[in-house]
Order: structure tokens, then sequence, then C-alpha cells
């Protein structure tokens, strides 16, 4: 697992009082979880936007942007953006604009038992 330390720096300031933030070793990466919820993930040099499916069509035209295929399944409403495409600050901003919208309106995953 490659480590963007520069890209999750920028995650970590662009969250900075947003909410309850975690980080935890996912998808070969690191994602964030915001408020109990998958937020984005930085893995190499991608970060991977949980953007719900209301908008996951819209963008998988926009520069850099991929669809996330997780076991051979498209999952509808995750893309993964190139660093390349993040670097201006307003398209980064976009992103996370965009993750922060659907992080808003999804449900959190229950807790496993103990």
């Amino acid at each position: 697992m490659a480590n963007n330390e520069k890209l999750q720096n920028r995650i970590r300031e662009a969250l900075a009082g947003s909410g309850e933030l975690e980080e935890k070793k996912m998808f070969s990466g690191i994602c964030f979880m915001l408020n109990g919820k998958m937020y984005v993930c930085v893995r190499d040099e991608e970060m991977m936007c949980r953007i719900g499916p209301d908008v996951y069509e819209s963008v998988l035209e926009s520069p850099g942007c991929r669809p996330m295929i997780h076991n051979g399944k498209m999952m509808r409403g995750f893309v993964f953006v190139s660093e390349e495409a993040l670097k201006p600050r307003k398209d980064f901003e976009h992103w996370i604009k965009l993750s922060l919208a659907f992080n808003k309106k999804a449900k959190s995953s229950k807790k496993p038992r103990k």
C-alpha cells in the first residue's frame, strides 16, 4: 500500500472542524470516515470519493475521474479521481464538497457487536 501523505494532509486540512473524523485502512489505502460514515479514501495517486448514485453519471466525464470497480462489480456512487486532477485547489474542493454533500445524506453502517 503506497502512502500518499501529501494528499492525506490536504484532506485532513479540508475536513478540520467538519465533524468526527476517523482514519481506517481500507481498499488498499487510508479511508477517512466522517461522523461514522465513509467519506473519501486515498490510495496511491488517487482519491476515492463517495458521491452517491444521484450525481454518479454526471461526474464520470470529469477530467481524471474513473468508476470504482470492486471485486468485478461497478460501485455506483463511488469514483476515483487522479491526484493530477486534484492539484488545482478549486477542483480538489469540488470533490470534497460533492463527497460532503453525500456524507450528510448517507446512512452510517451498524457497529459490530462485541
